[in-house]
Protein backbone atom coordinates (compact mmCIF):
# COMPACT_ATOMS: atom_id res chain seq x y z
CA UNK A 1 0.00 0.00 0.00
CA UNK A 2 3.16 2.34 0.09
CA UNK A 3 4.67 4.21 3.30
CA UNK A 4 1.44 5.78 5.06
CA UNK A 5 3.29 7.27 7.83
CA UNK A 6 5.75 9.10 5.22
CA UNK A 7 2.59 10.18 3.19
CA UNK A 8 0.63 11.81 5.50
CA UNK A 9 3.80 13.44 7.19
CA UNK A 10 5.32 15.08 3.70
CA UNK A 11 1.99 15.60 1.75
CA UNK A 12 0.09 18.34 1.41
CA UNK A 13 2.52 20.59 3.00
CA UNK A 14 2.01 23.65 1.63
CA UNK A 15 -2.07 22.90 0.91
CA UNK A 16 -4.13 25.72 2.22
CA UNK A 17 -7.81 25.99 2.88
CA UNK A 18 -10.06 25.46 0.35
CA UNK A 19 -12.33 27.95 -0.92
CA UNK A 20 -15.49 28.28 1.24
CA UNK A 21 -19.03 26.44 -0.02
CA UNK A 22 -21.79 28.83 0.02
CA UNK A 23 -24.74 27.93 1.97
CA UNK A 24 -27.63 26.68 0.20
CA UNK A 25 -25.43 26.39 -3.00
CA UNK A 26 -25.11 22.82 -4.82
CA UNK A 27 -21.55 21.97 -4.00
CA UNK A 28 -19.45 19.14 -3.39
CA UNK A 29 -18.02 18.94 0.07
CA UNK A 30 -14.50 20.06 0.06
CA UNK A 31 -12.45 20.50 2.56
CA UNK A 32 -8.75 22.04 2.65
CA UNK A 33 -5.46 19.63 3.96
CA UNK A 34 -3.56 22.41 5.81
CA UNK A 35 -1.40 20.58 7.41
CA UNK A 36 1.34 17.59 7.10
CA UNK A 37 0.00 15.08 10.02
CA UNK A 38 -3.81 15.21 9.05
CA UNK A 39 -6.63 15.91 7.25
CA UNK A 40 -8.25 18.87 8.55
CA UNK A 41 -12.27 19.83 7.93
CA UNK A 42 -14.67 23.07 7.78
CA UNK A 43 -18.12 23.35 8.22
CA UNK A 44 -19.62 21.74 5.97
CA UNK A 45 -22.98 23.77 3.85
CA UNK A 46 -26.54 22.99 4.79
CA UNK A 47 -28.74 23.41 2.14
CA UNK A 48 -31.78 25.59 2.53
CA UNK A 49 -33.64 25.15 -0.43
CA UNK A 50 -36.53 23.98 -0.03
CA UNK A 51 -36.87 20.73 -1.90
CA UNK A 52 -33.55 19.32 -2.32
CA UNK A 53 -32.98 17.18 0.68
CA UNK A 54 -35.03 15.32 -2.14
CA UNK A 55 -34.91 16.54 -5.11
CA UNK A 56 -31.03 15.63 -5.24
CA UNK A 57 -29.63 12.62 -3.90
CA UNK A 58 -26.21 13.01 -4.05
CA UNK A 59 -24.03 16.04 -2.76
CA UNK A 60 -23.91 17.24 -6.17
CA UNK A 61 -19.82 18.59 -7.50
CA UNK A 62 -17.95 21.19 -8.17
CA UNK A 63 -17.19 21.13 -11.27
CA UNK A 64 -14.52 19.51 -11.11
CA UNK A 65 -13.88 18.79 -14.84
CA UNK A 66 -11.92 22.17 -15.02
CA UNK A 67 -9.72 20.49 -12.30
CA UNK A 68 -6.94 18.42 -12.44
CA UNK A 69 -7.46 15.44 -10.34
CA UNK A 70 -4.71 12.99 -8.61
CA UNK A 71 -4.90 9.30 -9.26
CA UNK A 72 -6.55 7.35 -6.29
CA UNK A 73 -10.36 7.12 -4.97
CA UNK A 74 -11.38 6.53 -1.35
CA UNK A 75 -14.82 4.83 -1.09
CA UNK A 76 -16.32 3.93 2.32
CA UNK A 77 -19.20 1.32 1.84
CA UNK A 78 -21.16 1.70 4.73
CA UNK A 79 -24.46 -0.08 5.43
CA UNK A 80 -26.53 3.31 5.75
CA UNK A 81 -23.91 5.53 3.87
CA UNK A 82 -21.46 5.67 0.65
CA UNK A 83 -18.83 7.84 0.39
CA UNK A 84 -16.18 8.46 -2.40
CA UNK A 85 -13.36 10.71 -2.60
CA UNK A 86 -10.71 12.38 -4.34
CA UNK A 87 -8.07 15.05 -4.33
CA UNK A 88 -7.23 17.47 -7.03
CA UNK A 89 -3.84 19.26 -7.92
CA UNK A 90 -4.69 22.27 -5.42
CA UNK A 91 -4.78 19.90 -2.40
CA UNK A 92 -8.30 20.15 -2.15
CA UNK A 93 -10.62 16.57 -1.28
CA UNK A 94 -14.38 16.77 -2.73
CA UNK A 95 -16.27 14.12 -1.57
CA UNK A 96 -19.79 12.98 -2.38
CA UNK A 97 -22.21 10.72 0.07
CA UNK A 98 -25.22 8.93 -0.66
CA UNK A 99 -27.85 7.50 1.71
CA UNK A 100 -27.39 3.55 0.93
CA UNK A 101 -30.92 2.78 0.74
CA UNK A 102 -33.55 2.61 -1.80
CA UNK A 103 -37.53 1.90 -2.17
CA UNK A 104 -40.08 0.56 -4.24
CA UNK A 105 -43.23 2.38 -5.28
CA UNK A 106 -46.37 2.05 -7.44
CA UNK A 107 -45.43 2.87 -11.55
CA UNK A 108 -48.41 5.44 -12.17
CA UNK A 109 -48.56 8.71 -14.22
CA UNK A 110 -49.13 10.58 -11.53
CA UNK A 111 -46.14 9.74 -8.99
CA UNK A 112 -44.05 9.81 -12.18
CA UNK A 113 -45.35 13.24 -13.12
CA UNK A 114 -44.87 13.87 -9.02
CA UNK A 115 -41.33 12.52 -8.45
CA UNK A 116 -39.91 14.21 -11.84
CA UNK A 117 -41.34 17.57 -10.84
CA UNK A 118 -39.49 16.98 -7.61
CA UNK A 119 -35.84 16.63 -9.73
CA UNK A 120 -35.63 12.52 -8.02
CA UNK A 121 -33.88 9.72 -9.93
CA UNK A 122 -35.76 6.52 -10.35
CA UNK A 123 -35.65 3.77 -12.15
CA UNK A 124 -38.02 1.18 -13.40
CA UNK A 125 -37.49 -2.68 -12.60
CA UNK A 126 -40.19 -5.23 -13.19
CA UNK A 127 -43.10 -2.12 -13.17
CA UNK A 128 -41.87 -0.76 -10.11
CA UNK A 129 -40.67 2.33 -9.91
CA UNK A 130 -37.14 2.15 -7.53
CA UNK A 131 -36.13 5.55 -6.18
CA UNK A 132 -32.71 5.50 -4.34
CA UNK A 133 -30.55 7.72 -2.32
CA UNK A 134 -31.81 10.47 0.15
CA UNK A 135 -35.28 10.16 -1.62
CA UNK A 136 -36.02 6.97 -0.93
CA UNK A 137 -35.40 8.23 2.91
CA UNK A 138 -37.63 10.83 2.84
CA UNK A 139 -40.45 8.63 0.77
CA UNK A 140 -39.84 6.19 3.71
CA UNK A 141 -40.69 8.50 6.30
CA UNK A 142 -43.91 9.93 4.69
CA UNK A 143 -45.25 6.66 4.12
CA UNK A 144 -44.04 5.44 7.65
CA UNK A 145 -42.29 2.62 5.51
CA UNK A 146 -39.32 1.14 5.98
CA UNK A 147 -36.37 1.64 2.83
CA UNK A 148 -34.77 -1.04 1.57
CA UNK A 149 -31.43 -1.85 1.97
CA UNK A 150 -28.88 -3.39 -0.19
CA UNK A 151 -26.41 -4.10 2.50
CA UNK A 152 -27.36 -5.74 5.68
CA UNK A 153 -25.35 -5.84 9.26
CA UNK A 154 -22.24 -4.28 7.37
CA UNK A 155 -22.40 -6.77 4.40
CA UNK A 156 -23.93 -7.40 1.01
CA UNK A 157 -27.67 -8.30 2.06
CA UNK A 158 -29.06 -11.61 1.00
CA UNK A 159 -32.37 -11.05 1.44
CA UNK A 160 -32.43 -8.42 -1.25
CA UNK A 161 -32.58 -9.69 -4.66
CA UNK A 162 -32.02 -6.22 -6.18
CA UNK A 163 -28.96 -5.44 -4.25
CA UNK A 164 -26.49 -5.82 -6.61
CA UNK A 165 -27.72 -3.78 -9.44
CA UNK A 166 -28.73 -1.20 -6.78
CA UNK A 167 -25.32 -0.70 -5.90
CA UNK A 168 -23.72 -0.63 -9.51
CA UNK A 169 -25.93 2.22 -9.67
CA UNK A 170 -24.93 4.05 -6.58
CA UNK A 171 -21.42 3.33 -7.17
CA UNK A 172 -21.47 4.69 -10.66
CA UNK A 173 -23.21 8.08 -9.25
CA UNK A 174 -20.78 8.46 -6.80
CA UNK A 175 -17.38 7.54 -8.61
CA UNK A 176 -17.87 7.66 -12.18
CA UNK A 177 -15.08 6.90 -14.59
CA UNK A 178 -11.80 6.35 -13.51
CA UNK A 179 -8.89 9.22 -14.61
CA UNK A 180 -7.37 6.26 -16.00
CA UNK A 181 -7.93 2.84 -16.50
CA UNK A 182 -6.63 0.63 -13.63
CA UNK A 183 -6.91 3.84 -10.72
CA UNK A 184 -6.67 2.48 -7.66
CA UNK A 185 -9.83 2.69 -5.73
CA UNK A 186 -9.51 1.84 -1.71
CA UNK A 187 -12.76 0.79 -0.45
CA UNK A 188 -13.20 0.04 2.69
CA UNK A 189 -14.87 -3.74 4.35
CA UNK A 190 -15.49 -4.62 8.12
CA UNK A 191 -12.83 -6.70 9.83
CA UNK A 192 -14.13 -10.29 10.71
CA UNK A 193 -17.25 -9.91 13.12
CA UNK A 194 -16.83 -11.68 16.89
CA UNK A 195 -20.35 -12.26 17.43
CA UNK A 196 -21.78 -13.40 13.60
CA UNK A 197 -21.25 -16.82 11.83
CA UNK A 198 -20.20 -15.06 8.71
CA UNK A 199 -17.16 -13.70 7.14
CA UNK A 200 -16.00 -11.06 4.45
CA UNK A 201 -15.12 -12.95 1.50
CA UNK A 202 -18.16 -12.99 -0.62
CA UNK A 203 -18.86 -9.01 0.43
CA UNK A 204 -15.22 -8.32 -0.20
CA UNK A 205 -15.38 -9.57 -4.22
CA UNK A 206 -18.82 -8.49 -4.89
CA UNK A 207 -17.68 -5.13 -4.31
CA UNK A 208 -14.45 -5.09 -6.22
CA UNK A 209 -15.85 -7.18 -8.81
CA UNK A 210 -18.39 -4.15 -9.46
CA UNK A 211 -15.36 -1.67 -9.32
CA UNK A 212 -13.20 -3.44 -11.49
CA UNK A 213 -16.03 -3.86 -13.96
CA UNK A 214 -15.82 0.09 -13.80
CA UNK A 215 -12.58 0.43 -14.63
CA UNK A 216 -10.76 0.92 -10.95
CA UNK A 217 -7.80 -1.35 -9.50
CA UNK A 218 -9.95 -2.29 -6.39
CA UNK A 219 -8.10 -2.98 -3.01
CA UNK A 220 -9.17 -3.62 0.39
CA UNK A 221 -9.01 -1.59 3.66
CA UNK A 222 -10.89 -2.77 6.76
CA UNK A 223 -12.72 0.33 8.25
CA UNK A 224 -11.14 0.88 11.44
CA UNK A 225 -7.81 0.84 10.41
CA UNK A 226 -9.11 3.85 7.89
CA UNK A 227 -10.26 5.64 10.23
CA UNK A 228 -6.85 5.32 12.04
CA UNK A 229 -5.00 6.63 8.87
CA UNK A 230 -7.53 10.06 9.03
CA UNK A 231 -7.31 10.87 12.33
CA UNK A 232 -3.98 9.71 14.21
CA UNK A 233 -1.16 10.94 12.28
CA UNK A 234 -0.08 13.33 15.00
CA UNK A 235 0.02 9.81 17.25
CA UNK A 236 2.30 8.15 14.47
CA UNK A 237 -0.74 6.36 13.44
CA UNK A 238 -0.96 4.68 17.16
CA UNK A 239 -4.24 4.10 18.80
CA UNK A 240 -7.42 2.56 18.80
CA UNK A 241 -10.07 4.30 15.54
CA UNK A 242 -13.64 2.99 16.01
CA UNK A 243 -15.97 3.13 12.84
CA UNK A 244 -19.86 3.61 14.54
CA UNK A 245 -21.58 2.50 11.26
CA UNK A 246 -25.09 1.76 10.38
CA UNK A 247 -24.45 -2.16 10.05
CA UNK A 248 -21.10 -2.87 12.54
CA UNK A 249 -18.92 -1.46 14.97
CA UNK A 250 -15.73 -1.64 13.46
CA UNK A 251 -12.75 -1.59 15.92
CA UNK A 252 -8.83 -1.51 14.93
CA UNK A 253 -6.46 -1.52 17.90
CA UNK A 254 -3.05 -0.02 15.49
CA UNK A 255 1.03 0.40 16.70
CA UNK A 256 2.67 2.94 14.41
CA UNK A 257 0.01 2.50 11.30
CA UNK A 258 0.63 -1.74 11.81
CA UNK A 259 -3.02 -3.20 13.01
CA UNK A 260 -2.59 -5.10 16.37
CA UNK A 261 -6.10 -5.81 16.46
CA UNK A 262 -9.39 -5.88 14.60
CA UNK A 263 -12.47 -7.23 14.62
CA UNK A 264 -16.50 -5.63 14.29
CA UNK A 265 -19.38 -6.71 15.91
CA UNK A 266 -22.70 -6.95 14.27
CA UNK A 267 -24.88 -4.18 16.35
CA UNK A 268 -24.40 -0.60 15.28
CA UNK A 269 -27.02 2.24 13.96
CA UNK A 270 -29.18 -0.24 12.64
CA UNK A 271 -29.51 -1.95 15.74
CA UNK A 272 -30.88 0.94 17.30
CA UNK A 273 -33.14 1.75 15.46
CA UNK A 274 -34.71 -1.64 15.18
CA UNK A 275 -34.84 -1.82 18.97
CA UNK A 276 -36.19 2.02 19.66
CA UNK A 277 -38.82 1.04 16.95
CA UNK A 278 -40.08 -2.10 18.63
CA UNK A 279 -39.90 -0.25 22.02
CA UNK A 280 -42.19 2.65 20.79
CA UNK A 281 -44.19 0.81 18.31
CA UNK A 282 -42.77 2.51 14.80
CA UNK A 283 -41.14 1.89 12.12
CA UNK A 284 -37.20 1.95 11.52
CA UNK A 285 -37.39 4.51 9.48
CA UNK A 286 -39.13 6.38 11.84
CA UNK A 287 -36.83 5.92 14.83
CA UNK A 288 -33.88 6.77 12.75
CA UNK A 289 -35.29 9.72 11.79
CA UNK A 290 -35.92 10.45 15.49
CA UNK A 291 -32.53 9.46 16.28
CA UNK A 292 -31.21 12.09 13.72
CA UNK A 293 -33.41 15.02 14.57
CA UNK A 294 -30.92 16.11 17.26
CA UNK A 295 -31.75 13.98 20.36
CA UNK A 296 -28.62 14.45 23.42
CA UNK A 297 -27.85 11.19 25.01
CA UNK A 298 -26.55 13.22 27.91
CA UNK A 299 -29.35 14.66 28.25
CA UNK A 300 -33.02 13.25 26.70
CA UNK A 301 -36.34 14.14 26.97
CA UNK A 302 -39.44 12.11 26.75
CA UNK A 303 -39.79 8.23 26.62
CA UNK A 304 -38.25 8.55 22.98
CA UNK A 305 -35.39 9.91 23.48
CA UNK A 306 -34.92 7.92 26.72
CA UNK A 307 -35.33 4.63 24.20
CA UNK A 308 -32.57 6.05 22.40
CA UNK A 309 -29.95 6.89 25.02
CA UNK A 310 -30.58 3.07 26.63
CA UNK A 311 -29.60 1.63 23.21
CA UNK A 312 -26.93 3.84 22.42
CA UNK A 313 -25.84 3.04 25.94
CA UNK A 314 -25.75 -0.76 25.86
CA UNK A 315 -24.15 -0.42 22.85
CA UNK A 316 -21.50 1.79 23.35
CA UNK A 317 -20.63 -0.55 26.65
CA UNK A 318 -21.20 -4.02 24.16
CA UNK A 319 -18.17 -2.45 22.13
CA UNK A 320 -15.82 -1.58 25.28
CA UNK A 321 -16.16 -5.49 26.77
CA UNK A 322 -15.84 -6.57 23.53
CA UNK A 323 -12.33 -4.20 23.05
CA UNK A 324 -11.01 -5.02 26.47
CA UNK A 325 -11.72 -8.77 26.24
CA UNK A 326 -9.85 -9.08 22.49
CA UNK A 327 -7.21 -6.94 24.17
CA UNK A 328 -6.69 -9.51 27.41
CA UNK A 329 -6.84 -12.48 25.01
CA UNK A 330 -4.01 -11.53 22.36
CA UNK A 331 -0.72 -12.82 23.09
CA UNK A 332 0.50 -11.09 19.96
CA UNK A 333 -0.14 -7.21 21.31
CA UNK A 334 2.20 -4.87 21.09
CA UNK A 335 3.49 -3.20 24.38
CA UNK A 336 2.57 0.93 24.10
CA UNK A 337 5.10 2.88 25.94
CA UNK A 338 2.47 5.80 26.21
CA UNK A 339 -1.15 6.13 26.36
CA UNK A 340 -3.12 5.83 23.37
CA UNK A 341 -6.48 8.04 22.08
CA UNK A 342 -9.82 6.25 21.04
CA UNK A 343 -10.98 7.84 17.63
CA UNK A 344 -14.39 6.93 17.22
CA UNK A 345 -15.74 7.93 13.43
CA UNK A 346 -18.60 7.10 11.36
CA UNK A 347 -22.90 8.57 11.19
CA UNK A 348 -23.58 6.36 14.37
CA UNK A 349 -20.97 8.79 16.32
CA UNK A 350 -22.69 11.85 15.28
CA UNK A 351 -25.18 11.95 17.94
CA UNK A 352 -25.30 14.95 20.70
CA UNK A 353 -23.48 13.41 24.13
CA UNK A 354 -22.49 10.28 21.98
CA UNK A 355 -18.54 10.76 23.42
CA UNK A 356 -19.66 11.92 27.30
CA UNK A 357 -21.48 8.58 27.36
CA UNK A 358 -18.65 6.67 25.70
CA UNK A 359 -16.96 8.40 28.55
CA UNK A 360 -19.48 7.56 31.15
CA UNK A 361 -19.31 3.82 30.30
CA UNK A 362 -15.07 3.18 29.60
CA UNK A 363 -14.89 4.35 33.45
CA UNK A 364 -17.07 1.71 34.31
CA UNK A 365 -14.87 -1.00 33.12
CA UNK A 366 -10.99 -1.99 33.85
CA UNK A 367 -9.40 -0.88 30.63
CA UNK A 368 -6.44 -2.92 29.50
CA UNK A 369 -4.39 -0.11 28.27
CA UNK A 370 -3.39 3.57 29.31
CA UNK A 371 -6.20 6.14 27.23
CA UNK A 372 -5.04 9.94 27.04
CA UNK A 373 -8.08 11.17 25.27
CA UNK A 374 -11.67 9.66 23.85
CA UNK A 375 -12.66 12.19 20.78
CA UNK A 376 -14.82 12.26 17.85
CA UNK A 377 -13.18 12.50 14.90
CA UNK A 378 -12.85 15.79 13.03
CA UNK A 379 -15.77 14.65 10.33
CA UNK A 380 -17.09 11.81 11.51
CA UNK A 381 -19.42 11.16 8.58
CA UNK A 382 -16.38 11.23 5.83
CA UNK A 383 -13.72 9.69 8.20
CA UNK A 384 -13.65 6.16 6.69
CA UNK A 385 -13.66 7.70 3.11
CA UNK A 386 -10.65 10.13 3.87
CA UNK A 387 -8.78 7.10 5.34
CA UNK A 388 -9.54 5.09 2.09
CA UNK A 389 -7.70 8.16 -0.26
CA UNK A 390 -4.79 8.53 2.06
CA UNK A 391 -4.03 4.87 1.45
CA UNK A 392 -4.88 5.38 -2.41
CA UNK A 393 -2.60 8.45 -2.93
CA UNK A 394 0.23 6.87 -0.91
CA UNK A 395 0.62 4.14 -3.63
CA UNK A 396 0.45 7.41 -6.61
CA UNK A 397 3.28 9.72 -5.40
Amino acid sequence: MGDYTDYARDSFETQGSAADVGKGQKKDVVFGLEEAMALNAVNYPVNDNEDTSVADPVVTAIDTTKAVVQLGRGLDIGTANLVSSFQDNTGNVNLKIQRNAFIDIDCDDYTKNMLTRLGVQYVVVNNRMVVVGDPAFELANIFNRDTRRPMKAGMISPDENDALPIEKMLLETLLGSPNQQGENCYFSVPAEPIDAEMNVVYHQGVFGGLLKGMGYDPKPLIEGHAVVFSELAEDDFTGIGISCGGGMFNVCVAYKSIPALSFSTTRGGDWIDRNVGSALGISSSRACGLKEKGVDLANPHGREEEAVEIYYRNLISYTLKNIKERFESSSSMPSFPEPVSIVCAGGTSMIGGFIEVFQQEFEKIQFPLEIKEIRLAEDPLYSVSKGCLVAALSESV
